[in-house]
């Protein structure tokens, strides 16, 4: 059965970035889409930078491209940190599910300043 994961780790604090805002979106045609059906959209990370269950799993995940995005700024200004929102706001990722019945996991590892993502197992 295919599924979707994703896990949030904050650069500054060494640590999982809990209460980070996620949202994702199907995309078509080039444009952001909207929330993709079945995906819990707008959660946030749980203590250990992860969600609570899968994003998307079985028949709710379809081939074809989508979108998460982290809310960095956000996270970052309710920690306090001083660099906040003054580098990077939100962080896209697209990416295309290729094989439904694979298992995408895409973490996101971040600062205020940079950030980097793969496919994951």
């Amino acid at each position: 059965m295919g599924r979707l994961t994703t896990h949030v780790l904050d650069t500054t604090r060494g640590a999982p970035a809990a209460g980070m805002g996620i949202e994702l979106f199907r995309r078509s045609a080039g444009a952001v889409g909207t929330p993709a059906a079945g995906a819990l959209t707008a959660v946030s990370a749980n203590a250990e930078g992860r969600t609570d269950a899968p994003l998307l799993e079985g028949s709710s995940l379809l081939p074809g491209p989508y979108r998460l995005v982290f809310h960095v700024g956000e996270y970052f200004r309710a920690r306090g940190h001083p660099d906040a929102g003054l580098f990077l706001e939100e962080v896209p990722v697209d990416f295309v599910v290729s094989e439904p019945e694979g298992r995408y996991h895409v973490p996101l590892i971040v600062s205020p300043w940079s950030y980097a993502t793969y496919r994951g197992s």
